[in-house]
């Protein structure tokens, strides 16, 4: 992947960008072209959501701005020197080490950057009560619902204080109720801690709820059609759902998504 410093964001975005994407594409070795000229400044501080169908490259530009993968074109410019902070991801499925208890399992990213468990402790017990799980350092993965096992995904992700986060479709698998509960949780940590998040998902109603501009894409190969402001109060509570403004955008997204998927 080439990182620079000095690459100027695409026409229309924010110039307070921490991370941007011009002309971005990915091919990968069997010849699938996932996405093809994207161009994306991820404002500092904002919930963007990447809306799309299945298969769109959604999860392909979160793995490129991860630095898990590198594009084969184009460029990912980060702010002020170059270099890349600190980036949590929290992956579709909770990816737990079944044989490890939650406190061991948040300590991870930190144990691989040498963080020995005495002085991780403070870090990985904020993280759990951060997320409702303060109480359950000694379970096991098996002893915990859905939502809960996803939880603790997202305090393996907040332990490493990132300064963007990345979420890939983390609430597709959970029932509506959990769901609707963790969207919440993820909209007050977000307002307390100011991080940067990319949030993946093909629900247009989720998108409108958590983000504060939503980038709707094209279906494979992939590329930003239009980015549309939530110009929204936040944080918000379930009210929101029932307002005529959360109508009137989930209606114009729909659209917007329906005219993408005909662009493709």
């Amino acid at each position: 992947m080439e990182v620079a410093s000095n690459l100027e964001a695409p026409t229309g975005s924010a110039t307070e960008a921490i991370v941007t994407l011009a002309g971005v594409g990915k091919t990968f070795e069997n010849g699938t072209e996932a996405i093809a000229g994207v161009d994306l400044a991820v404002q500092r501080g904002e919930f963007l959501a990447l809306l799309g169908p299945s298969g769109c490259g959604k999860s392909t530009i979160l793995r490129l701005i991860s630095g898990l993968d590198a594009p084969t074109s184009g460029r990912i410019a980060w702010a002020g020197a170059g270099a890349r902070p600190d980036v949590g991801f929290v992956f579709q499925e909770p990816t737990l080490m079944p044989w490890a208890r939650v406190f061991e399992n948040v300590w991870l990213p930190l144990r691989l950057k040498g963080v020995g468990r005495r002085a991780a402790t403070p870090r990985v017990e904020e993280a759990l009560e951060s997320v409702g799980l303060a109480d359950f350092a000694r379970a096991f993965p098996r002893e915990l619902s859905g939502g809960m096992k996803m939880r603790v995904s997202i305090a393996r992700a907040l332990a490493t204080d990132p300064a963007v986060l990345l979420l890939d479709e983390p609430f597709a698998a959970l029932d509506e109720i959990t769901r609707f509960k963790l969207n919440d949780d993820l909209l007050a940590l977000w307002s307390s801690r100011g991080w940067t998040i990319v949030f993946v998902t093909h629900s247009v109603f989720e998108s409108v709820y958590l983000s504060t501009r939503i980038a709707v894409m094209t279906r494979r190969p992939g590329r930003v059609a239009t980015v549309i402001d939530v110009d929204e109060p936040s944080p918000r509570s379930a009210d929101f759902r029932l307002t005529p403004a959360y109508a009137a955008l989930a209606r114009r997204t729909s659209e917007a998504l329906a005219a993408a998927m005909g662009e493709a």
